[in-house]
């Protein structure tokens, strides 16, 4: 087995973070743990440091190519960028969590809100755990980080409430069950159903016979607009002129006067709608409490979500939504302390502190206690201890 690792810099935030690619050379079976010896030199000067990394590296058919990204200290630059030998070194009992002190994250790819804040929060255990290492990788998002940690090949992951919870009951697009938990919601991603006020539209029972985007085909946003659409008993082939637009192309044509309706699913507040914002005057269709309470019992990984007054201009009242949740998993093995470890790292540095959550990406204020334990999955017996020590659990 060989592998060429290619090294660059990251210009983010938290300016540790360097991104380590690798692509396996030929098929191969698993690595539990690599041990790299990487050779590396300050900026300016001759002299060599040795430094050792802790890397989780787990290549397969499927996946060819994969990204983890490392800690490294500021102010060097890497001079050794090729390595073809990494030697697996075996764990006591066979599992990942075994005298294990490095643990790694599965985020998202670059662009969304996963790759930033798990990188930052990668950060943040490594700074508040003693002797415990944390690496961000840069993963598919949700259904990927789902099998990685069930499987154990990764130890935490970021992933979309719905996906979890299918997860956990081996439905599509999975085909088994399998055993992961949730030590924190993130954030609720609301279903905004955006219109103009111009349309006259003010419930969701406005929209027969009109035109309206529900995003693109097989996204969760797609899914989502659909059973609220039918939930409202519309038959969509017939009762509306569905169109699926993504999300720029759903904003260009509100502004157009193509479509009257669209929906998004997003964390708030959403750049695509303040942008929307800034040209037209736009009104957020709220669902009715009864038709959130009947959908979140009917869709268990569903849950009730309300925008805030204020967060768009032209929207001043709360508005009800349903919503998908957006959780942190972990594999039911993870022991129980070195959860709450995790946990309570985490959650006392969100908003203070060197390296506060709330100074890598603004989402991060949604980081609390009471939003942590509204998962659609059951919470892991160490993050659940740490939530009834601060209340939000009885």
């Amino acid at each position: 087995m060989r592998f060429i690792l290619v090294f660059k810099k990251l210009r983010e935030p938290a300016k540790e973070i360097v991104q380590l690619h690798y692509s396996h050379m030929k098929s191969a079976s698993h690595l539990n743990l690599a041990l790299l010896a990487l050779k590396f030199t300050k900026k300016g000067g001759d002299t060599h440091t040795k430094v050792k990394l802790l890397v989780m590296i787990k290549p397969t058919p499927t996946f060819k190519k994969r990204r983890i990204v490392i800690m490294l200290k500021k102010g060097l630059t890497l001079i050794l960028v090729m390595v073809f030998a990494v030697f697996a070194l075996t764990l006591a009992g066979g599992t990942a969590f075994a005298a294990k002190k490095f643990i790694t994250l599965g985020s998202g790819s670059p662009g969304g809100v996963y790759y930033p804040l798990g990188g930052g929060m990668a950060v943040v255990i490594e700074k508040s755990i003693p002797d415990l290492r944390c690496a961000a990788e840069s993963t598919g998002a949700s259904v990927e980080n789902s099998r990685l940690v069930g499987n154990l090949d990764t130890d935490m992951g970021m992933v979309m409430g719905s996906v979890a919870y299918k997860a956990t009951e081996g439905l599509k697009p999975f085909k088994k069950a399998y055993p992961i938990v949730a030590l924190f919601q993130m954030y609720p991603a609301p279903e905004h159903i955006v219109v103009l006020k111009s349309s006259g539209i003010k419930s969701v029972k406005d929209m027969k016979g009109k035109k309206v985007s529900i995003d693109v085909p097989g996204s969760g946003c797609s899914t989502m607009a659909k059973a609220i659409l039918e939930a409202y008993g519309f038959d969509l082939k017939k009762d509306l002129r569905i169109a699926n637009l993504s999300q720029s192309e759903s904003v260009q044509a509100l502004k157009d006067g193509i479509i009257d309706a669209a929906f998004f699913n997003f964390a708030y507040p959403a750049s695509a709608i303040m942008d929307l914002c800034a040209t037209r005057d736009i009104d957020l269709v709220a669902l009715e409490p009864a038709m959130v309470d009947m959908m979140t019992k009917k869709y268990a990984y569903y849950i009730k979500s309300s925008i805030p007054g204020g967060t768009y201009t032209d929207v001043k009242g709360d508005v009800l939504c349903l919503g998908d949740s957006n959780v942190m998993i972990a594999n039911k093995k993870m022991p129980k302390a070195l959860a709450y470890k995790i946990v309570k790292g985490i959650f006392e540095n969100v908003t203070t502190g060197k390296y506060a959550l709330k100074n890598i990406h603004p989402i991060a204020a949604q980081l609390t206690p009471k939003n942590a334990v509204n998962s659609p999955i059951p919470l892991h017996p160490g993050a659940l201890k740490y939530f009834k020590e601060k209340g939000a659990v009885k």
